[in-house]
Formats: C-alpha cells, sequence, structure tokens
C-alpha cells in the first residue's frame, strides 16, 4: 500500500478539490476528475478504478428531498399495519394445518413500502393507468394488513389467509388468477419479478415510442430481497435495462443482509457488490445505508475514521451488531480504533441501539424515492439497509431463524405490542386480536387522504379491456387455399399469416411480432423494413446489409422486439405484451417465436408464471419434433415440449400439420383470447421441413379446433374382408403416416382412415372433463369424449404416431375404444438425414405400416407372417439396439 510521503502536498489536493465542490459544484467537480483520470491514464498510470462509494449513503443531507407529511402520524400507521400483519400469520399457524407465512421480510421492508404508499404508487387516473408495483412474494401479508386498515379486507378475509380453496381467502402470495382484482404480477418465485419488470418497463417505453399508448409519469417499482440476487434472472437483464435507458424502472433491493438460511454475504458486503453490478450496468445507484441518527456521528468524522471502520465491516458483523446489542456494537464496532470509541463515549447504549438503518428511516427512504421518480436517462436502483425480523426483539431480530417465524410467546407480543404502541390489553394478547381504528379516527382520515392524492387503493388489477374486434378467417386465405405445386414448410405459412395480420387495419398496429435473435432462422427477415426492430434510440448507423431488400431496420417506431440470445429476456417481454390489456388497458397480440427446444424447458417458471399472471397471446415453437431438425443434435431437437406445455392448465397447445391448420387455430386463439376475454395462451409448433400445404377440405375447422378431424380414407380393391386400421398422425409425421397407408394398401391390401391429430392435449383434457363430469353424474347418461366418438363407429385398431415422445400421444389411451399403438421419438436426438432419424427412432412410415399390421394380427385380422414379411420388405432391423435406452 502507497505510503503519504508529503501529507501536506495531499492536504492542499483536498482543500482544493473541497473549495472546487463549494465555488462550482459537483458537476464542474465530477469533470475536472474525469479529465485528470484521462490526463493520467495516457501516460500509462494505473489508476485505482472503482465502481464503489463508501458504505454511507448517497444522497448527502444537504440534497435530501423533504418528505412532506406527518411523520408521527405515518409511524402511527405503519405500526398497526405491523401488527396486523404478525397477526395473521400467527392466527394462521394457531389454526390446524400448518399454513405457514412469512412475516420476517415485511418486518424489514415495511418502511420501504409505506413510503411508496403514502407518496409514489399512483393508482392511476382517467387519463393514465396505475404503476407498476412488483411486491416481493414474502412481504403480503403487510400488503394485506394495509389494505385491511383500508378497509378493503374485513377479520373474516384475514382470518381466511392461505386457506384458498373455497374463493374467499387471501393467496399465499402475489398470484393474480387467486386474486384478480388486487395482484397485478406473481413474484414469489425468486428472480422472475425483475426480469419482469425490466421487461415491463420496457414494453411501456415501447408504446410509448409507437404512440400507441401514452404513458405519462408511470413508473414500474420492482422490490426485491438481496438474496434473491443470486438468481440469474434478477441480475441477467440489467445491463438492458441500462443500455435501453428505463428511468421508468425503479428497483428497491431489502438489503437485511439475510437468506433464508444465514447471511446474504456473510464475509463481503451486499450492499457494497450491487452497488458495482448495477453502476456496471449503467443504473442511478442509490444507498441508503444509515438512518438520520448517525448523521451527527458522520458530521464528527473529519479524519474518516467511522468511515474506514464501516468500509471494513463484513455484513456477517453488522449482523452480529444488531443480534447482540448495543453493548457488543460499542465494544465490537467502536472500539476498533480509539478515536472512533471516543466519538460515542458520551452516549449511552439505548442511543447507540438506536442508530438506525437507512431502510427503516422514512425520511431517508423518501429522499431516495423522489431522486429515483425525477431521474432521468437511467434506470434506478435503490439499495436499502435493513434489518431481517425488525421488531422482533430477541424472538427473531436478525437471528438467522428469522425468515421462518411464525409463532411468538407471549412475552414476546408483549414486546411488540410496547414497542409499536398498539392499545391492546394484556389478556387480550392470548388470541392475537387484529386492531383497526374506527373510520373516522386521525389515523384512517390520513391513510385514505394519501391514497385519494394518488388515485385510490392499490395494489388493483384491471380483469379485462374492451374487446378487439378480430377480421374473419378468410384474411388467411392465402393459407386456407394451400400451395398448389410450391413446398413450405408451416414456419414459412406463419410468416405469411403474420404479414397478413400486421396489414390489417383494425388489429395491425397491436400485433408484436417478437424473436430471441433467429429471425432468419424462422424466415422472418422479410419484416424488418416492413416492420422495423424496436429500440429506444433509432438507427444510429448504417446496417452493413442496407443495399439489400431485408436489411436490418431498427426503428423507434419499430414494431418487432428483437431481444439478442435471451429466451428468459423474450419471455419476459412476451409477458409484459400479453398483459397489456391489464397493465395499460391496451390489448396486445403478441408472437413470440423460438426454437421449441430452449422455450418451456428453459424458461418453464415464466411460462408456469404467464398462466398465474393470465397472459394473452402465441407462443410459437419453431423447428419441433425430435427428427424435423435434423442437423443440430440432442441439445436443439425437440419431443417433448407438448408434454411440458400440457403441465400449464391455461396453456392450449397444437402440433398442426399444414398451413390451413394452422391459420383455422390462430384465428380461433385470437377470438378466445381478444374477442370473448378468455385467460389463455396459445404453444403453437412450427416446422422447417418443406412439403406441398394442401387446401383446407370443408368442415374441417371444428374437429382442428377440438383436436383432430379425418383427413382421407385409403381404400383397397380385391378382397372380400379388408382389414382396416385406423392412423394418428401430426406434425411432421402426419406425411409419414400418410406414406404409410399407400404401403399398406399397395403391399398388404389393408385399408385405413388417416386422421390429423392437431392436439393431443387437447384431445385429454377432454377426455378428463368427460370422465370428471360421469363420476360426479351417475345418474345421468354417461357423456363420451370427442376422441371416442371419432372412432368408436370406425373399423381397426388405431396406430399412432408423432415426433415427440411416445407419452404424447398415450395419454390419450383411456378413451381409444379398441387396441391402441403408440409411436413415439424417446431418447436423445442426434444428427443425421430426416430419413434415418425417422428410421432410428421408429417413427419412419416403415414403422408405422409394420405396426398396423402387427396390431391388426393381435386382433386376428391378418396372419402373424405378413408382420414378418413386411419388416424384411422394409429392412426394419429386430436386434437393432432400443434408441431409448442410454
Amino acid at each position: 500500500m502507497y505510503q503519504d510521503e508529503d501529507p501536506i502536498e495531499t492536504q492542499e489536493w483536498m482543500e482544493a478539490l473541497d473549495s472546487l465542490i463549494e465555488n462550482e459544484g459537483i458537476e464542474r467537480a465530477k469533470f475536472i476528475m474525469e479529465r485528470l483520470s484521462e490526463r493520467a491514464s495516457r501516460d500509462g498510470t494505473e489508476l485505482p478504478y472503482s465502481i464503489t462509494t463508501p458504505f454511507r449513503n448517497s444522497i448527502p443531507v444537504t440534497q435530501e428531498a423533504r418528505m412532506p407529511g406527518d411523520l408521527f402520524m405515518e409511524r402511527r400507521i405503519r405500526s398497526l399495519i405491523r401488527w396486523n400483519a404478525l397477526a395473521m400469520v400467527l392466527r394462521a399457524n394457531k389454526r390446524p394445518g400448518e399454513l405457514g407465512g412469512h412475516v420476517s421480510s415485511f418486518s424489514s421492508a415495511a418502511t420501504l413500502y409505506d413510503v411508496g404508499f403514502n407518496y409514489f404508487f399512483n393508482a392511476g387516473n382517467d387519463k393514465q393507468e396505475a404503476d407498476s408495483v412488483y411486491f416481493q412474494g414474502h412481504s403480503s401479508p403487510g400488503i394485506y394488513a394495509r389494505s385491511y386498515l383500508e378497509g378493503r379486507f374485513d377479520e373474516e378475509h384475514l382470518d381466511k389467509y392461505r386457506e384458498e380453496v373455497d374463493g374467499n381467502g387471501l393467496s399465499s402470495y402475489p398470484h393474480p388468477w387467486l386474486m384478480p382484482d388486487y395482484w397485478q404480477f406473481p413474484t414469489v418465485s425468486m428472480g422472475l419479478g425483475p426480469i419482469q419488470a425490466i421487461y415491463q418497463a420496457h414494453v411501456m417505453k415501447y408504446l410509448h415510442s409507437r404512440e400507441l399508448v401514452d404513458m405519462g409519469d408511470r413508473h414500474v417499482w420492482c422490490f426485491i430481497g438481496d438474496g434473491e440476487c443470486d438468481e440469474p434472472e434478477t441480475l441477467g437483464a440489467i445491463s438492458m435495462a441500462g443500455r435501453e435507458k428505463l428511468d421508468n424502472l425503479i428497483f428497491v433491493i431489502n438489503c437485511n443482509l439475510q437468506r433464508l438460511d444465514g447471511p446474504v454475504r456473510g464475509n463481503g458486503k451486499i450492499i457494497q457488490e450491487m452497488e458495482g453490478v448495477f453502476r456496471g450496468a449503467n443504473w442511478n445507484v442509490l444507498k441508503v445505508v444509515w438512518g438520520r441518527m448517525w448523521d451527527p456521528l458522520f458530521e464528527r468524522d473529519t479524519d474518516g475514521i467511522m468511515q474506514r471502520a464501516m468500509d471494513e465491516t463484513c455484513d456477517g458483523e453488522l449482523q452480529n451488531y444488531k443480534s447482540n446489542g448495543p453493548a457488543y456494537t460499542r465494544k465490537h464496532f467502536f472500539g476498533k480504533y480509539p478515536e472512533l470509541a471516543r466519538m460515542v463515549e458520551d452516549m449511552s447504549d439505548e442511543e447507540i441501539g438506536q442508530l438506525n438503518r437507512g431502510g427503516h428511516d422514512p425520511y431517508k427512504v423518501y429522499a431516495a424515492y423522489h431522486n429515483a421518480v425525477h431521474h432521468k436517462g437511467k434506470p434506478t436502483v435503490i439499495l436499502a439497509h435493513t434489518i431481517k425480523g425488525y421488531g422482533f426483539g430477541a424472538a427473531g431480530e436478525a437471528q438467522n431463524t428469522a425468515h421462518s417465524l411464525k409463532k411468538m410467546d407471549i412475552e414476546g407480543l408483549k414486546a411488540f405490542r410496547d414497542r409499536f404502541g398498539i392499545p391492546l390489553k394484556d389478556d387480550e394478547l392470548e388470541d392475537v386480536p387484529y386492531y383497526r381504528p374506527a373510520p373516522d379516527s386521525p389515523e384512517m382520515v390520513y391513510m385514505k387522504k394519501r391514497r385519494q392524492e394518488l388515485g385510490g387503493f392499490y395494489p388493483k388489477r384491471r380483469k379485462d379491456s374492451q374487446p378487439l374486434q378480430i377480421p374473419k378467417v378468410d384474411i388467411f386465405s392465402n393459407l386456407l387455399e394451400g400451395s398448389g405445386d410450391r413446398e413450405i414448410s408451416t414456419t414459412m405459412a406463419f410468416v405469411r399469416l403474420l404479414t397478413s395480420l400486421t396489414k390489417d387495419k383494425r388489429i395491425g398496429k397491436r400485433v408484436v411480432p417478437i424473436v430471441p435473435d433467429e429471425a432468419r432462422t424462422f424466415g422472418m427477415e422479410g419484416m424488418f423494413r416492413q416492420l422495423g426492430i424496436y429500440t429506444s434510440e433509432g438507427q444510429k448507423y448504417t446496417p452493413q446489409d442496407r443495399d439489400q431488400i431485408m436489411y436490418y431496420k431498427e426503428d423507434k417506431k419499430g414494431q418487432i422486439l428483437e431481444e439478442g440470445i435471451t429466451e428468459d429476456g423474450s419471455m419476459a417481454a412476451w409477458m409484459a405484451c400479453g398483459t397489456s390489456y391489464s397493465t395499460n388497458d391496451f390489448p396486445l397480440i403478441p408472437f413470440y417465436s423460438f426454437y421449441s427446444m430452449f422455450g418451456f424447458q428453459r424458461v418453464g417458471d415464466l411460462a408456469w408464471a404467464s398462466g398465474d399472471i393470465q397472459a394473452r397471446g402465441f407462443l410459437m415453437g419453431g423447428t419441433s419434433g425430435r427428427t424435423t431438425l435434423n442437423g443440430e443434435g440432442l441439445q436443439h431437437q425437440d419431443g417433448h415440449s407438448h408434454i411440458l406445455a400440457q403441465t400449464i392448465p391455461s396453456c392450449v397447445s397444437y402440433d398442426p400439420s399444414y398451413a390451413y391448420e394452422l391459420a383455422v387455430i390462430v384465428h380461433d386463439g385470437m377470438k378466445r383470447m381478444y374477442e370473448d376475454n378468455e385467460n389463455v395462451f396459445y404453444y403453437i409448433t412450427l416446422l422447417n421441413e418443406n412439403y406441398q400445404q394442401p387446401a383446407m377440405p370443408k368442415g374441417v375447422e371444428e374437429g382442428i379446433i377440438k383436436g383432430m378431424y379425418k383427413l382421407e380414407s385409403v381404400e383397397t380393391k380385391g378382397r372380400k374382408k379388408t382389414p382396416r386400421v385406423q392412423l394418428l398422425g401430426c406434425g411432421a409425421i402426419l406425411n409419414e403416416v400418410r406414406a404409410a397407408a399407400q404401403l399398406l394398401k399397395d403391399d398388404f391390401s389393408v385399408a385405413s382412415d388417416v386422421w390429423s391429430v392437431t392436439s393431443f392435449n387437447e384431445l385429454a383434457r377432454d377426455g378428463q372433463h368427460v370422465d370428471r363430469w360421469n363420476r360426479l353424474h351417475p345418474d345421468d347418461k354417461a357423456k363420451k369424449s370427442y376422441i371416442t366418438e371419432c372412432l368408436e363407429k370406425q373399423k381397426g385398431p388405431v396406430v399412432a404416431s408423432t415426433d415427440y415422445m411416445k407419452l404424447y400421444a398415450d395419454q390419450v389411451r383411456r378413451w381409444i375404444p379398441t387396441e391402441y399403438e403408440v409411436l413415439g421419438t424417446d431418447g436423445y436426438g442426434r444428427s443425421d438425414t430426416r430419413e434415418r432419424l425417422r428410421s432410428f427412432f421408429e417413427v419412419d412410415r416403415y414403422h408405422v405400416a409394420a405396426a398396423a399390421l402387427m396390431a391388426l394380427a393381435r386382433e386376428g385380422d391378418i396372419k402373424q407372417d405378413q408382420v414378418l414379411e413386411a419388416m424384411r420388405k422394409y429392412g426394419i432391423d429386430r436386434n437393432k439396439p432400443n434408441p431409448l435406452k442410454v
């Protein structure tokens, strides 16, 4: 470490800097420092570059915006909220069922929320929609407790916390599906709130730039725990927020220094770490480390010894200071240096104990929030230093076990009551009663007035917006009529469909094409010039391919969202667009196109949250099927995305084979979601294999939507009793099934009916609904599932072949009225030609034909010898290793 050889000269430089700041201001001083840094670097001087600042508040006391309200009244209200939140969790755990609940996170963040509710969370008005607030999931008891004081909930509601089955309880965490008028966003899965918030702010800027919605001064607030920052999704998109200058975005990170099991950074400093990370991503970073009780000590710390001690202290010790009490703090913090000990020698232990952390000081929090909402050109992150279990004393304050605190003995309740001045007697505490002052009390009048000034109660959610007028299906006439002799893929058909939609005068501007970074893969580059790629600053360069028709065109009013190589980010953008009907009262129709292998498998948690958040839109799984994307190998080949899609109740999934099926499905989806306001979203797989697209047969629309329809019958001649089979196929394998039908006819005189199955998932759901109705209505005539109705009057066994795992088609076995054989692509994929891959996975035309013959032999319709003949004829090796076996 460099030793100061000339302290006098050093002092002169320091005084010069002080004079510069005093006489010409911070901005001038910043400019001079930057120029000095540049000059030193020119000669190779290695400066101690740092993107962190000392462990203290970012906003000097002299620059703090003053909180205008009544501090004592607000503390009184905040104390009542704290009590009712605690009471709700403790009462829930007194009842049978062990329902759980968390209160320590809210106890640390109560002031952070309270200042927001009193001054910043705008509920909207007739000119603009509300702010979007992503509440940290574990803080939900505190939000409910505030709504109870406001009169939005009564005691019965609070006593049904986590009792959700009958529909009248309060959900465990923010769940829009369970409380659709209240919660806007599901956030309790760690990391999902932050990335959703970033892309919510991004889409709001997108809508504003395209002049579709005037966003005014709306903000997106996201409350996060410091431990949550370890989730990749929390920090994974912050550079995008900085790059896009999302100054409508505010992160509030509750730095209580604790995870569920222990310190977040016991040996380090999470606030300093996050400061560096966010500052490096071009965010406005505001540290709210110390409360105003520390201000006099900082003023006396003229030689920086206290600051030095703070910078040296790790988070594990900061936790100990609060957990072990003021005497411990006096000895181990202030006792580090003699000069520091002398600073507090005239302070009592009680006074040391009152040295508060910034996140619990409403004045400091207000100053940070005020700075954040007025800051332009950058998103803001507020790093608020708090105590987990604040107010619980020895029962949980700064304890490693604080997160799981759900019970408290009578002495702990008394201490909590006394600390926060709750007017309850000792003999009332055993039942842990709620407390709400009279509606005309000063507290309630003040509380409601603050919210009235901000547009009303919050949180709240808009369930629906005005329905859109969807064009008729003949808008896709070019798909319904087929491709003639030309061979195209369903992906190319989708691009044509999208082009038709974007040109429609009624809904064209609402269509949002979203791609991660694969528009050219999906043949969508033709839209670059036509629609433009959205960017907040427009295109400040001449693209390399400017002389081409389909050059890369960025535009501030661009319609395409191309988010880069980020499935999570693209999915979050799709979610923001898919909920625009709720957050912006402006429905958007998003189409997110991606490699189907990189969809649900990679963003499964976000896909599940899409159901909870009631997103509406289309997920387009390109290059789907285990054998269709033939050259990429096992990391790219999808054989299970539809199985994963089936796990999400509100996801409607289809695997169309032909362009006309795609058109009918998309039209039906738009009608359900945007005319009928149904809370579903669609997953539709697309193929990169080219073949002739037939025209739509008459009368098949209903079957396409329900999940299957008879495509064709292949008849034979010359036999008295013709064997017959029912062949089911979907996606790319339907053409193999059709070819198998011809093999069966030509080589073995077997007739067949070929069925196009657009969705085994929808068929299975229909069967399950019918089974449930029959079980609950034993005295009524039993209903039949749709697939049963389709097949029960048909002759012969049923054989299904798909480009997915056997489980996909096997899930309907329960409702097949006869022998059922399923072929699929179980196992890892690999690279080769499509023909060899389909032979390897035993789903090609030859295996379909052989399987059909085997099913007929089992039923006695043909002899077993014909099965062996087919295997020899088609080169099927019975001794080949099982592709499923690894």
